[in-house]
């Protein structure tokens, strides 16, 4: 067949969730992806001999629920399994462990501050609230702020109906949330150093920013929104790793007989007379269909495969502002023990959870400092989980596998190339946590060392961003990618985007090829296809 209604470009885990919406609502769909394995990011691959690697993203939370409910994702073997706890070593030999249990994680900060344990709590209930009242953007589409059409404006009403009804002190706590650091947030709260650098890491996580850059405020919230079967903010790992996620929603797809082919590189978007008709594979290969959709970031789908020409300058140039800088890496280790670590030895429950190592808030803004001068940081922050203790069929029995991501690591290397700087960048990463946990060198029997490039050059991730794009400010909901296109659209009619480039951004969610799909669908039914 060389005729689909829909063709979507990349087989990452939004790409299949567009695709299987679109064939649950009888479209004939074609999913084009450049690998010889599907989930773009969220992918497991056995690398070395025996052992299961969750090769890029690593833990899940953010998945929609309405993703999993609507697809039914139960029935394709998907299992989340919540981590049992956030665990941090020490460089002076102490820890700070918070777990699934609330008492539990309570008496844990008590031991390090009594005020900071009362505060936690209060802490807590503030960002549920919040949480509770943004959580519902993530799954809307984003309104044209611009527009006169009434459903528009209503839309807009609504929206700062629903955020002035939750009273005057949520609204001022919002707006520190949006603007102020992740930093000088928690500090308002909290006096202990360790809780708040390892609280506030979740704000920087694959942004170019550091823990006192404001807006990363927001990105804390961001990760807060998570939940696991109806617990909120809880963390998990899939079963067989986070390609099991991508491999039941592409069997969703298939089942409503949507067709996925792998090592099919979409060379160019075919348009003719200002509409998309098709796409132009790497060996020549022309496919056309009524639509196509790109999960593909807006930089790779508008200046690598869209002729310039059938753009606006205006448009080209706001794509190109764009900010999708690198700022992270990936290394993954196959172990023949578990690791041992010096403030909390032996085997517990404190390695099935998250390990951080972010000691302080000086720490994290001192690692930045390396990645805004061209340099990857020398002390890095490292968060870790070990997939074998929470599901053992990703590793031979007694033996292990280590995830590892790491920040900072700029795209742009001021000093060699990342090809050959990669190898050191690894032992880097290996000597840091090596200080915590002395045993790691003896143990390692495989490494995959990931950087920004690699992740470019493998996974298509422009500048290795791992989001498609930077969460600050101004590239959140009705501004991204760029103003006036947020709504997953595009100035070439019948081109569709559904990428993570899109609202509502990062993270394993779903949530932008979803909402793709239903203003695609809505598109089909007013007769604009």
């Amino acid at each position: 067949m060389n005729s689909y209604d829909a063709i979507v470009i990349g087989a990452g885990h939004n790409g299949l969730t567009n695709a299987a919406y679109l064939a649950k609502a009888g479209k004939q769909v074609l999913v084009l992806e450049r690998r010889h394995v599907i989930g773009g990011a969220a992918v497991t691959e056995e690398i070395y001999p025996g052992f299961k690697y969750s090769v890029c993203s690593y833990v899940v939370s953010l998945l929609r629920p309405e993703v999993i409910r609507e697809l039914d994702l139960a029935s394709y073997d998907l299992e989340i399994i919540p981590l049992d706890c956030s665990f941090t070593p020490m460089p002076d030999g102490d820890y700070l462990a918070r777990w699934n249990d609330h008492a539990k994680t309570r008496r844990e900060i008590m031991r390090h501050s009594l005020t900071d344990a009362e505060a936690y709590e209060q802490f807590g209930k503030l960002m549920y609230h919040m949480a509770m009242a943004v959580k519902p953007i993530l799954s809307m589409t984003p309104p044209n702020t611009t527009s006169l059409n009434p459903r528009e404006l209503l839309s807009l009403v609504a929206l700062g109906k629903r955020f002035r009804g939750l009273g005057k002190k949520f609204l001022y706590d919002m707006t520190k949330l949006m603007t102020m650091s992740s930093a000088d947030f928690l500090t308002e709260w909290f006096e202990t150093e360790v809780l708040k650098a390892t609280m506030s890491a979740s704000g920087i996580i694959g942004t170019f920013l550091g823990p006192r850059s404001p807006g990363t405020a927001y990105v804390l919230l961001h990760h807060y929104m998570g939940e696991i079967d109806g617990t909120f903010r809880s963390w998990g790992f899939a079963r067989g790793g986070m390609g099991s996620i991508s491999r039941a929603i592409a069997q969703a797809a298939q089942s409503h007989g949507a067709e996925i082919r792998t090592e099919a590189a979409v060379d160019q978007v075919l348009i003719k007379n200002g509409h998309a008709s098709g796409v132009v594979l790497g060996n020549g290969e022309e496919i056309h269909s009524k639509i196509v959709v790109s999960g593909v970031d807006p930089k790779r789908t508008f200046l690598k495969m869209v002729d310039p020409h059938h753009l606006d300058p205006d448009f080209v140039k706001q794509v190109r502002h764009f900010k999708i800088r690198g700022s992270s890496g990936k290394v993954n280790l196959a172990l023949s023990a578990l690791p041992n670590f010096t403030c909390l030895p032996g085997n517990g429950p404190h390695i099935r959870g998250a390990i951080s190592i972010s000691p302080t808030i000086d720490y994290l803004e001192r690692a930045y400092d390396d990645a805004k001068y061209g340099c990857y940081s020398r002390r890095p922050y490292l968060d870790i989980i070990i997939p074998s203790t929470i599901d053992p069929s990703m590793a031979p029995p007694g033996k292990h596998v280590m995830s590892i991501f790491v920040q900072y690591a700029p795209y742009h290397i001021k000093d060699g190339t990342w090809k050959e700087r990669r190898d050191e960048f690894g032992d880097n990463v290996i000597n840091t946590l090596s200080e915590y946990a002395p045993n790691l060198k003896d143990i390692i029997l495989h490494r995959q060392v990931l950087t920004p490039w690699d992740l470019e050059q493998e996974f298509g991730l422009t500048e290795g961003n791992i989001f498609h794009g930077e969460l600050t400010l101004d590239q959140l909901f009705f501004l991204r990618p760029v103003p006036g296109w947020a709504q997953y659209r595009t100035p070439i009619k019948n081109l569709y985007m559904c990428g993570a480039g899109t609202h509502p951004g990062g993270g394993v969610m779903g949530a932008s090829g979803r909402l793709a799909a239903l203003e695609v669908l809505k598109d089909w039914r007013k007769g604009k296809i």
